[in-house]
């Protein structure tokens, strides 16, 4: 299984908000601390905001923060909303399915058995998991300690 870049920059925004909750921050300042490009982060910004992770505030204050405490945020959640429409194999997609033996196929069954222990793994874990007492990544993110 491989994780998008959509979703893998998703989790670094999460956790740059988490470390930052303090203040709104700026798309330059995550995509500095993330190494993403602004352009590619205004999309995800964009989807998490719609999905209800960040809320964004317009004017001259304004910026990124995250819409809920890291607390309230599962790692499982981000991952099936950003993943969802990624399909894992070709079958899992009826309409572009082109596989012979999808009408005897066991395989199927386990990779959506695999897929859902995955998520099931994160579900448990939250942001605040992620960022509480991590010093080493509250450095790398937090741009106000950088000497």
């Amino acid at each position: 299984m491989r994780i998008t870049k959509r979703t893998n920059l998703a989790m670094r925004v999460l956790m740059f908000c988490a470390i930052n909750t303090d203040r709104n921050v700026t798309k330059a300042e995550i995509a500095a601390g993330c190494n993403s490009s602004e352009n590619h982060l205004g999309h995800v910004v964009n989807r998490l905001g719609q999905l209800g992770f960040l809320k964004t505030i317009r004017g001259r204050r304004g910026g990124i923060r995250l819409a809920r405490a890291p607390a309230e945020i599962s790692v499982g959640d981000v991952f099936r909303n950003l993943e969802a429409d990624v399909p894992l194999v070709e079958c899992m997609v009826v309409e572009e399915n082109t596989c012979p033996l999808v009408s005897a196929c066991r395989l199927r069954g386990c990779i959506l058995g695999a897929m859902e222990a995955f998520y099931s793994h994160l579900d448990a874990v939250t942001l605040s998991e992620l960022v509480d007492s991590n010093d080493g990544l509250c450095r790398i993110l937090d741009p106000r300690l950088v000497a």
